[in-house]
């Protein structure tokens, strides 16, 4: 990707961050770039594409986790591991916009995430199927786990896997809400550590 694309992207993620979607003008997108309406133009014809360009360059790859890189000895590592993976993630975006570090993952960020889902058929298609792949990672480990004699319970895998995913998306709308995302790693490994403690054999 050329300097100056990217340069748009960047500024345009910038200012859906500090507002959303809705409230920023493609008028603004082109003045804050410094480009002429000539050069931006040549790039991109609609906020709406701004958009979802954006969403792919910068988001995709943040929310894609590839649960055959994560450790599998064991149900705890994986989940460890996996923590590893979301703090990278998060370390990853916030290194886009340093002056921006204390508003990254405000609730706009994900505001701006809803708003994809929304809006753009293709990331909504993607973020099922990642939910699909998530779901038959986290099974299949607890299957290992109680295959190993790592855990011992009456729940099925699917009920396991499950409360394990509820409680990261439950852990993230909380802190959301009190624009504490940054805590996510701490609180997820303590509500994950108990969980794991209650299951195991």
């Amino acid at each position: 990707m050329n300097e100056s694309k990217e340069h748009i992207l960047l500024t345009s993620l910038t200012l859906f961050l500090q507002k959303s979607f809705k409230e920023v003008t493609m008028k603004e997108i082109v003045d804050k770039t410094g480009l002429s309406k000539g050069a931006f133009y040549h790039y991109f014809n609609s906020k709406e594409e701004v958009f979802s360009e954006v969403i792919n360059h910068f988001f995709t790859g943040m929310m894609t986790v590839d649960f055959n890189t994560l450790a599998r000895d064991s149900l705890q590592a994986f989940y460890l591991d996996m923590l590893e993976k979301f703090e990278e993630g998060r370390e990853n975006m916030s290194r886009i916009l340093p002056k921006d570090k204390d508003r990254i993952f405000s609730s706009n960020f994900y505001y701006l995430l809803f708003d994809a889902i929304r809006m753009l058929p293709k990331f909504r298609a993607k973020h099922h199927l990642l939910q699909k792949e998530e779901l038959k990672a986290w099974k299949n480990m607890v299957n290992f786990a109680r295959k190993q004699n790592e855990i011992s319970t009456d729940m099925t895998n699917e009920q396991v896997a499950k409360l394990f995913i509820y409680l990261s998306d439950g852990t993230n709308l909380n802190l959301i809400l009190g624009n504490q995302v940054n805590k996510k790693k701490n609180e997820l490994k303590n509500l994950w550590d108990g969980l794991y403690n209650s299951l195991k054999a």
